[in-house]
């Protein structure tokens, strides 16, 4: 039964990646009101999308977690963590992805009339959106770098699945100090990718989790 369920977990860590890397895909560029108001249908789905992703990936992270548990613990505090940036991203996929189609639509036909005050509210979920960018961007830094701690002291994983989470953070520390921007369509690409390339190394890897 323990293996069945780490199996499933395993299975889910896979699916969620995939969805994750689907989502990044389909994500459509930004641009004025008119064109946010047509292609609102391809937002609603891309972002939709990413939501199913949550729950299916963090399962998965719950049975990685379980996995490494050592004596003290410390991959609870990494699931905690992850939690929190998962709780971030999901807010700001509701924010632009499925409200700001909603509100746009539901001025489709007066678009002109009230442009002023619909960009300023549009700005301003933008200007939400990106620290909720940031602390899910940083929480999976800390989580991974965490996990991947774990894995380089244990031998529940080869240890150079952890050494290679280590190397994705230092990457992602040279960007931030270069001035990479990550919270760009470009930029989550990037971050998004190297999150799933660890996911998927670490599970295709050990399929049991």
């Amino acid at each position: 039964m323990e293996h069945q369920f780490y199996k499933t977990a395993g299975i889910s860590l896979i699916t969620g990646s995939l969805l994750i890397i689907a989502t990044m895909v389909m994500h459509p560029h930004g641009g004025n009101l008119e064109y946010l108001i047509k292609i609102s249908n391809t937002i609603i789905t891309t972002h939709a999308l990413a939501i199913l992703s949550i729950p299916i990936i963090t399962f998965g992270f719950y049975g990685l977690t379980l996995k490494l548990l050592d004596p003290i613990k410390i991959a609870i505090l990494a699931f905690i963590i992850l939690l929190f940036s998962f709780v971030a991203v999901m807010f700001a996929a509701l924010i632009n992805g499925l409200t700001l189609p909603y509100f746009l639509n539901e001025y489709a036909d007066n678009i002109e009339q009230y442009k002023a005050a619909i960009d300023s509210i549009v700005h301003y979920g933008f200007a939400i959106n990106k620290p909720l960018d940031y602390i899910f961007m940083t929480g999976c830094c800390l989580a991974i770098l965490i996990y991947s701690l774990i894995i380089v002291r244990s031998n529940t994983f080869p240890k150079w699945i952890g050494y290679f989470g280590i190397l994705l953070i230092a990457f992602a520390l040279f960007g931030v100090l270069t001035g990479f921007i990550f919270t760009n369509l470009t930029g989550f690409r990037v971050f998004t990718f190297s999150l799933a390339a660890w996911i998927g190394v670490a599970t295709f890897i050990r399929t049991d989790i």
